[in-house]
């Protein structure tokens, strides 16, 4: 993968500049509270008009980027504070993906689980934090998949997208290998098909990354 979430030359148009535009929202290569227009985006991607827009409409629904007629794109503001009700947001839905994913996972979904936790390491390992980002989107896609809940994944979808953009923010703060160390439990525990330990792991991950965000809004 050679950006957050994105397979290399097999994606739908709108789906590739979804991700692209996702990733440099979520890195701050797109500054928050910047603004831009969609002719800039699709000379900024190379892509065509009809994706461009059709990524922009699914990112201001995700509340990443604000719609301004006649006035351009503006890229959502960041503050430390609004980490916390992200998590606080997030907390119930990504107990009930971990739970579902280990109820339902199939071999082809444990096979992205594991994948998922090997790049997780690898990241780790080269201290590579665009590569953990990436790792970290295809777990989420994983638990999504996984879970046989369109509901909770669609719920989860925008607000993980978020929380990895305060992540990267305010990463001065994180520990990798601790961070890490949630993430494998936690895929440990859905390839066991242990939906208690899962539904618990997902819930210690969360309480990890709302500690990251208390010290960052008392900055």
């Amino acid at each position: 993968m050679n950006a957050i979430g994105q397979d290399s030359g097999f994606e739908p148009a709108a789906i590739k500049a979804y991700h692209a535009l996702e990733r440099q929202i979520v890195t701050l290569e797109l500054a928050p509270g910047s603004v831009t227009t969609e002719g800039a985006l699709i000379e900024r991607l190379g892509l065509g008009r009809t994706p461009v827009r059709e990524a922009v409409q699914r990112l201001a629904w995700e509340g990443l980027l604000e719609v301004r007629p006649r006035s351009g794109l503006a890229v959502a503001p960041i503050h430390a504070g609004d980490w916390l009700r992200v998590l606080d947001a997030r907390r119930g839905v990504e107990a009930v993906l971990a739970r579902s994913a280990a109820r339902f996972i199939t071999r082809d979904a444990a096979a992205r689980f594991q994948a998922a936790a090997l790049a997780m390491d690898a990241a780790v390992e080269k201290d590579d934090v665009i590569a953990y980002l990436t790792a970290d989107k295809t777990l989420d896609e994983a638990m999504a998949a996984a879970a046989d809940n369109v509901y909770a994944a669609r719920t989860a979808a925008p607000l993980q997208t978020h929380s990895r953009r305060f992540w990267f923010r305010y990463r001065a703060d994180v520990s990798l290998p601790k961070s890490a160390g949630h993430y494998v439990g936690l895929i440990r525990a859905i390839l066991d098909r242990d939906e208690n330990a899962a539904g618990a792991e997902a819930e210690r991950l969360i309480a990890l990354l709302r500690a990251y965000a208390e010290t960052a809004a008392r900055r």
